[in-house]
């Protein structure tokens, strides 16, 4: 009895666990209301003080698992959210852990959409493991501004 009880409990605290996990995840409609917020940002603010608040830690671009980056049209970071080391750096030639030329594609890609969906795999800053992620993207003038989803694998 009181291994079935043990086992009961056990299941409860994985259970609650699991749907924690999948409340920290942010949805496809938070992802595209940050990138607007963003873009926003901006255009009101210029981009030196748009860029700050996107880098910093915790701040009005960051919730959960989501967080702005912006690239500019030849693949160099602008801003970052989530790894403030890739800040000023060209990663056009950043690939995923499938080998995908994520970055790449997107500027490819922003060549002919003026907003999209890109899908790779990227760390999750939150469950540190690399996961599955869909990015909504939009093109102001010559920047991308994103913010992702990660998806369950």
């Amino acid at each position: 009895m009181k291994r079935l009880i043990a086992a009961a409990l056990c299941l409860v605290v994985l259970c609650i666990a699991v749907s924690a996990m999948a409340q920290e995840r942010g949805s496809k409609d938070e992802a595209v209301a940050m990138v607007k917020k963003a873009v926003a940002a901006i255009k009101a603010d210029g981009k030196d003080k748009a860029f700050a608040a996107i880098n910093a830690p915790g701040g009005a671009f960051h919730d959960g698992d989501l967080y702005v980056v912006v690239y500019d049209l030849s693949g160099k970071c602008l801003a970052h959210g989530a790894n403030p080391k890739q800040i000023g750096k060209d990663l056009l030639e950043l690939r995923d852990p499938d080998g995908k030329f994520f970055v790449k594609e997107r500027v490819e890609m922003a060549k002919t959409q003026p907003s999209f969906w890109q899908d790779y795999k990227f760390l999750n800053p939150v469950t540190r493991q690399i996961e599955p992620k869909s990015m909504y993207l939009e093109k102001v003038d010559d920047m991308l501004v994103g913010c992702g989803v990660y998806k369950p694998s």
